[in-house]
């Protein structure tokens, strides 16, 4: 039998916003409002997947990651990787405002704290559309669908709200394992 899948991640609560995107938000804050109106999710046709890959991709071979301590001499900093350095949430922050830029809703770009594959913590880019939420990640060029990263997802940004937060509900079925010893 195979799993039910939910397209789109479940917000279940209020959390608070990681320590960073806070800061970022005192140094930004034009970057941190809400813009427009509320559009719950964009269509996923050739033209926006396309307009997706062509920015995931472009920032991913045009942004050299470093740490924060390597960059900044700090342990977590947010910023926009103007001189082409930076980690996970730099690569989102810069993917995010490109996106906004081509003309795309802020309410359906969402900063998305997750747990890589190694358990460690991460940023990528939620984007909802109409056929599930997809993730930017600038370890990955492909774009995915969620359930497809090998990630637990944690919390990410509110659609009707940037500052606001929203813990996750991971709905994927756990993995199914079999006995035998083999």
């Amino acid at each position: 039998m195979s799993p039910v899948l939910v397209p789109h991640l479940q917000a279940v609560g209020g959390t608070s916003a990681p320590i960073g995107y806070v800061r970022f938000c005192a140094a930004s804050k034009a970057d941190c409002v809400a813009e427009g109106d509320l559009i719950p999710q964009v269509p996923l046709d050739a033209p926006h997947l396309s307009t997706l890959d062509q920015v995931n991709r472009s920032f991913n071979t045009s942004i050299a990651p470093v740490t924060d301590m390597d960059h900044y001499g700090e342990v977590e900093r947010w910023a926009y990787p103007d001189d082409g350095k930076g980690d996970c949430e730099d690569y989102v922050l810069a993917k995010r405002r490109a996106l906004i830029n081509l003309g795309w809703p802020a309410s359906v770009l969402l900063i998305t704290v997750v747990r890589d594959k190694e358990g460690d913590g991460h940023a990528v880019l939620t984007v909802v559309t109409d056929r599930g939420d997809v993730i930017l990640d600038n370890q990955e060029n492909e774009i995915l669908p969620w359930q497809d990263t090998g990630y637990r997802y944690v919390k990410r940004q509110s659609q009707g709200d940037p500052t606001l937060w929203v813990s996750l509900g991971d709905t994927r079925s756990p993995p199914v394992v079999g006995g035998g010893g083999r």
